[in-house]
């Protein structure tokens, strides 16, 4: 890494470094370009206190490539399309999951930003899906790297358990009022760096040419290799904060331990490709629409 004026502190072994000293709404091409390669390297960096506007955390998460939508059936915040709001009110996505898998051209990376944060609990749970692939026994791995996941909105994914009960049920009606199922390859190649890496997580409920009952049996097995603690990163948020993750090579977790205290983030994702597996087969959509509403990524797909 060039000598600059902000400096990138690894957090965990395997995964999640912090940015310090770096002010996202002033970022000259040449430090941009180390950010970018620092989230290739270490799959998500933290930014403390950055006191980000919509528009700023929109410009720069714009500066990966396109946007997506705010999410292909859950409404955006008034008058910003592009921003999610994640609020404890609504539900509480307490499971492990990649952001949007259920359509073809799920986003690259994503962007949260905390607005209102627990004084305990409520941290951000990120998980490294190479490291999970490459702890695989070899024969696990040849095994995995044939298969492809089908991938569906359609379950109970946002958990009512702490929320409004209306909002909760609104939240989960408007989830669902399209539905999707789409197949990726389990073992993805990251399309800037190669690696292989485990793409699965809560949207993945079966897998392709096997019974309901072996695929969970073959994803629960993978999957308790990505959440393994050597894996995982943990982001403690304070207000102000942003965090950025390559959504093609992670999965996350905001485990449901704040009680009744209020938690809400914008979350602004970034665009991205169709999959491909380590034969170079892509995904291919079962069910549903290519999501063009949501993503300019499915004009390409």
């Amino acid at each position: 890494m060039s000598v600059s004026e902000f400096d990138v502190r690894k957090v965990g072994g395997r995964i999640g470094a912090e940015v310090v000293g770096a002010d996202v709404r002033d970022l000259s091409a040449e430090t941009f370009a180390e950010i970018h390669a620092a989230l290739l390297d270490h799959k998500v960096l933290g930014f403390r206190g950055q006191e980000l506007t919509d528009d700023d955390q929109i410009a720069f998460a714009e500066r990966f490539g396109p946007l997506t939508g705010a999410h292909p059936t859950v409404p955006s915040v008034d008058g910003r399309p592009e921003i999610l709001p994640v609020d404890s009110e609504s539900g509480r996505a307490n499971q492990w999951h990649t952001d949007v898998t259920f359509v073809q051209s799920p986003p690259k990376a994503s962007t949260l930003r905390s607005l209102v944060v627990p004084p305990y609990g409520g941290n951000t749970l990120i998980a490294n899906t190479a490291a999970a692939y490459r702890d695989l026994p070899e024969e696990l791995r040849d095994f995995a790297d044939r298969l492809f996941a089908v991938h569906t909105n359609d379950y109970d994914y946002v958990r009512p358990t702490g929320a409004d009960p209306d909002k909760a049920a609104e939240h989960r009606k408007a989830f669902v009022s399209r539905k999707w199922k789409t197949a990726h390859p389990v073992v993805r190649v990251h399309p800037e760096t190669g690696e292989r890496n485990l793409y699965i997580g809560g949207f993945a409920q079966s897998i392709v040419g096997l019974s309901s009952r072996e695929g969970r049996a073959i994803l629960d097995i993978l999957q308790a290799y990505v959440t393994r603690p050597e894996n995982v990163f943990r982001w403690v948020w304070a207000p102000g904060d942003l965090v950025l993750f390559d959504n093609r090579i992670t999965q996350h977790y905001a485990p449901d331990d704040y009680g009744d205290l209020p938690r809400r983030l914008h979350r602004v994702t970034v665009a991205g490709d169709v999959p491909a597996g380590v034969d170079g087969r892509q995904s291919y959509r079962i069910e549903g629409d290519d999501a063009s509403h949501y993503t300019p990524a499915a004009t390409a797909a």
